[in-house]
């Protein structure tokens, strides 16, 4: 039973032009789902060609590049969830849907279809988590027992407090741990090390900034915990393989109108 879920977005798009995106670095676990094959994902030496036979699963914090010059009809989610997968899941992941998952995918399509008015969102929302319940509770894909409580409270206090000094030292006396246990125990949960998982949670939100304000990079450094400009750029492109610049510039030409769910 999956308990730790949290649905952020269900979208669909009858036709989604040119899903050309380079260098993806993403705060939440995406779900692909294309009604025709053509558009694909492309991770180091490996890529995958989404589908109708085929649910594709990203987790959180990867890089990855989109490619589709054709529109395809494409149905998304974006979401969370704090149990994590073993480091020997191979990723993407790509599931055939069962007969029920299709009947649910199904569902989605026709909601999102039924009528030029805005989608019926509650039952987009239940239809979408009925779905995530399913498909993350598939024997294909493999989990990590869960956590301790202590390393799940430092993961929140990051995530609350990512624009305030944060070491690993002060994060392990929190998880009342010693540093070197912290390290240890954080590296096996997360699959990162404590600075680098700081690093992601303020990437991501300056990627957010980026892509949603006109704020300059001086007042971005300073709401996601960077001490100047040029440190968060050069942490921004180890991250994402972009500097900050260029990724605003990029997202907001690709920006489209879309069809969405937010909750």
């Amino acid at each position: 039973m999956v308990t730790d879920l949290a649905l952020h977005e269900t979208g669909f798009l009858q036709r989604r032009p040119h899903w050309n995106y380079q260098n993806v670095f993403s705060p939440f676990w995406r779900l692909y789902y294309d009604l025709e094959p053509g558009h694909r994902v492309i991770f180091p030496g490996k890529e995958v060609t989404l589908g109708p036979d085929r649910l594709v699963l990203i987790p959180d914090h990867q890089l990855f590049h989109s490619l589709g010059t054709e529109a395809k009809p494409k149905l998304w989610m974006h979401f969370s969830r704090e149990l994590q997968l073993m480091s020997t899941q191979p990723i993407p992941i790509v599931l055939e849907p069962t007969a029920t998952e299709r009947s649910l995918l199904q569902d989605l399509v026709r909601v999102f279809r039924a009528s030029k008015e805005p989608p019926n969102r509650y039952r987009i929302f239940h239809l979408s988590i009925a779905l995530l319940h399913l498909v993350l509770s598939r024997p294909e894909i493999v989990w990590q027992s869960e956590a301790p409580a202590n390393l799940l409270e430092a993961v929140r206090y990051v995530e609350k407090h990512y624009a305030s000094p944060l070491y690993t030292k002060d994060l392990a006396r929190f998880a009342h741990l010693s540093e070197s246990v912290f390290r240890r125990k954080f590296q096996q949960f997360r699959n990162v090390a404590p600075a680098q998982f700081i690093a992601q949670v303020r990437v991501r939100e300056a990627a957010h900034l980026l892509t949603t304000t006109t704020l300059d990079m001086s007042d971005i450094a300073e709401r996601t915990g960077f001490p100047n400009p040029a440190y968060l750029s050069r942490v921004f492109k180890s991250v994402t393989g972009r500097t900050p610049a260029r990724f605003r510039r990029e997202s907001r030409g690709l920006q489209l109108d879309e069809t969405r769910l937010t909750e």
